[in-house]
């Protein structure tokens, strides 16, 4: 197994994948990093749809319009869909702890890169599509009132790898004591 950071390091947002399934033991190792993830107080406010029907899979391409992941959704063998459970990552009481309210799309991002790490880890290949009619992606899901469908991420074997984007380097970033 390749260190984390490699992993890190190595992993790209791809979108053209090998007309390849996924084996059902890499997509259940995928899902246990979901399983595993950290989040507010452990609420999991996670919900994981997994999509590999053709029809389906059109079904959320047609909640795209202008995202360069469009034609990943229908191309790779599997979609997971995350959605989250509103009000409950974040609260306390029923109340929102926090400035920032409902911390859902914080655990979710957490989800979505251990699951993006996960895959790669395992020589499948993720990209995150985040561009896309929310409301009409939910309904072809039929995703219950108190969830939201936050993201969805295409899972396969990649059919091509890009090089790395160019990085900040640590010290435009950083910022010790104060800004």
């Amino acid at each position: 197994m390749t260190d984390l950071m490699t992993l890190i390091q190595e992993r790209r947002s791809i979108r053209k994948y090998e007309d390849r399934e996924v084996p059902e033991d890499a997509l259940r190792q995928v899902l246990e990093a979901v399983r595993w993830s950290p989040s507010w107080a452990n609420t999991q406010c996670w919900e994981v749809i997994v999509v590999k029907s053709a029809a389906a899979k059109e079904k959320l391409q047609a909640s795209l319009s202008s995202n360069p992941a469009t034609k990943a959704l229908v191309q790779a063998p599997v979609v997971l869909v995350l959605c989250a459970k509103t009000k409950s990552s974040g609260f306390y009481k029923d109340q929102a702890a926090t400035k920032f309210g409902d911390w859902l799309m914080y655990d979710l991002g957490i989800a979505t890169q251990s699951i993006c790490l996960t895959a790669h880890s395992l020589g499948l290949a993720t990209v995150v599509v985040g561009l896309f009619d929310h409301g009409k992606a939910a309904e072809a899901m039929q995703v219950p009132d108190g969830y939201e469908l936050v993201t969805m991420i295409p899972l396969g074997y990649p059919a091509k790898s890009g090089s790395a984007p160019k990085r900040r380097e640590i010290a435009e970033f950083t910022h010790y004591e104060q800004w």
